[in-house]
């Protein structure tokens, strides 16, 4: 199961403590800021400043250790400022977010937006800002993927790669955190029945061992598994390691 796009709001510590205890809850959050600025989020309306984000950044990853966190951001919101743009930019550098769906303003109706606010970001320069905040962003992508290269994840497959071909076949899948990995489609043991092979199918969950990638990660298959079998194995792998002191 996976929580996605709730109000910042919504992160309760009962909520958070679901997403930590339970396996079967994806160990990834979405969580829309919107704007790195206090004064935009008062103009949006959204019900918090950038301080009380970053806290509830900063509560969640000490909460859930290895959580992912996603958002969406807004450039050329209304009456936005250079100044208030740049605070955009610090809030991507600064969270290091595993996701980011980055967007220009334009206005809708029916809103206090389109009510209250004038659309006066002239389009080119709300252009040049979304770039500037997917620039930030990307640069920002390349620190949190290389951090993955050596680790294992829990993989759902979802089927061939888009660049799958006869020669070259390969599968995709999202990770436990969200994370977009490819990998080889060959055969795997499967972890109930270590001296059986299988070949996976899309459905199937699988272990991979992140190898590298940038948005999307490359990976490669270790075994067929099961979200329960998986997490018990993961359990006995860090027991082992506090008897070793590691």
């Amino acid at each position: 199961m996976r929580y996605t796009s709730p109000h910042p709001k919504d992160f309760s510590d009962d909520v958070l403590q679901a997403i930590r205890e339970h396996d079967n809850v994806c160990k990834q959050i979405h969580m829309p800021a919107q704007h790195g600025d206090s004064g935009v989020l008062a103009r949006m309306n959204r019900g918090y400043d950038r301080e009380a984000y970053d806290d509830l950044v900063s509560h969640i990853r000490e909460s859930i250790p290895g959580i992912a966190i996603s958002t969406d951001m807004i450039a050329g919101f209304c009456g936005e400022t250079e100044a208030e743009h740049q605070a955009s930019l610090d809030l991507l550098r600064s969270t290091q977010f595993a996701q980011a769906f980055l967007f220009a303003y334009s206005l809708r109706d029916k809103t206090p937006a389109s009510r209250h606010l004038s659309d006066d970001v002239p389009e080119e320069t709300k252009s040049r800002r979304l770039q500037e905040l997917i620039d930030v962003y990307r640069e920002s992508l390349k620190r949190v993927s290389a951090k993955e290269i050596g680790t294992t994840h829990l993989v759902l497959v979802e089927g061939p790669s888009r660049k799958s071909s006869h020669d070259r076949p390969e599968l995709t899948g999202r990770t436990d955190t969200f994370a977009r990995v490819v990998f080889p489609d060959v055969v795997v043991p499967d972890a109930s029945f270590p001296s059986m092979s299988v070949h996976l199918r899309p459905g199937d969950y699988v272990a991979v061992t992140i190898e590298g990638g940038g948005a999307t990660l490359v990976g490669k298959p270790i075994a067929r598994t099961t979200v329960r079998a998986y997490f018990a194995e993961r359990g006995r792998e860090g027991e082992r390691k506090r008897e070793l002191g590691q």
